[in-house]
């Protein structure tokens, strides 16, 4: 490995310290591991393009060049940006719609605002930001066809639905609200203004849908890794329980305001590590 690449996967590693993929990758061998980390900053730079401040259409360019960047590496011609990208895509068979799929989801919060979008809207936005980061993670981690598809679908959305619960706040104060309109019509919450709809006393109904939803896709996940090659899913197995421990905390403490965070001990998740890295 030359100077430049040790030194760019430790980059990537540092972008991915502190979070709970970081410690879910960490235990994998040295090629997976940095293929994940490759694709954690992938994720990164295109997700800080859609949060950035600036005008939609200088975020809607930057992500075109992304896309443009994309198919050089396919062609055989990485840039820059995808030199990371290129020994993974060579070595785990990584497909190119899967990048693409990823840019677009990023793209549907550049074109507005998305505020109680359809469930079909929401799950679309789902697969793309999610379970398509999750179909390039299934190759590197070795569980590919419909196993390692299924898994992608079902866990990368109980991740998302996760995640979109957890920053409500977050993502009210840049003027986006996931939750489905269906959902908050029949909670009885009438309004599509994130802080309005935020502070009805009705939000506990529109959230236990989200979490019925969530646990729906957490238990057809459990139940596809159960049935796989132990070593193929300790990572994703690990991002599962820290995710599910989460979801479950947010629903015992409930969405009304001011909603502490929900965060999992030191403790705990060593437990979880020792538990699908060791045993």
């Amino acid at each position: 490995m030359s100077t430049a690449v040790a030194e760019s996967g430790t980059a990537n590693a540092g972008r991915a310290s502190g979070s709970s993929f970081y410690a879910a990758m960490r235990i994998l061998p040295k090629p997976q591991r940095e293929a994940m980390f490759a694709i954690y900053a992938f994720c990164r730079q295109v997700d800080d393009i859609a949060d950035s401040p600036g005008p939609r259409e200088e975020r809607r360019a930057a992500l075109a060049a992304w896309r443009s960047d994309i198919d050089a590496l396919y062609r055989g011609h990485p840039s820059v940006a995808t030199g990371d990208l290129a020994q993974p895509v060579r070595d785990f068979g990584l497909e190119k719609d899967d990048f693409l799929s990823v840019i677009d989801g990023m793209e549907m919060d550049v074109l507005a605002d998305i505020r109680a979008p359809s469930w079909s809207e929401l799950d679309l936005y789902c697969d793309r930001v999610a379970s398509a980061v999750g179909r390039l993670s299934v190759r590197i981690f070795g569980l590919d066809g419909k196993p390692g598809r299924d898994l992608a679908h079902h866990l990368g959305r109980a991740l998302q639905l996760t995640n979109i619960l957890r920053d409500l706040d977050e993502d009210s104060g840049v003027g986006r609200l996931y939750l489905p309109r269906e959902a908050l019509l029949q909670a009885g919450i009438e309004t599509t203004e994130p802080a309005a709809a935020l502070a009805s006393p009705a939000l506990d109904g529109a959230c236990g849908a989200i979490v019925a939803v969530a646990r729906q896709h957490f238990d057809r996940a459990h139940a596809i890794m159960a049935a796989a090659p132990r070593r193929a899913v300790r990572a994703p197995r690990i991002m599962g329980e820290v995710y599910r421990l989460m979801l479950e905390g947010m629903a015992e403490r409930g969405f009304a305001p001011p909603r502490p965070p929900i965060r999992l001990g030191r403790a705990r998740l060593a437990f979880i590590l020792m538990r699908y890295a060791l045993i």
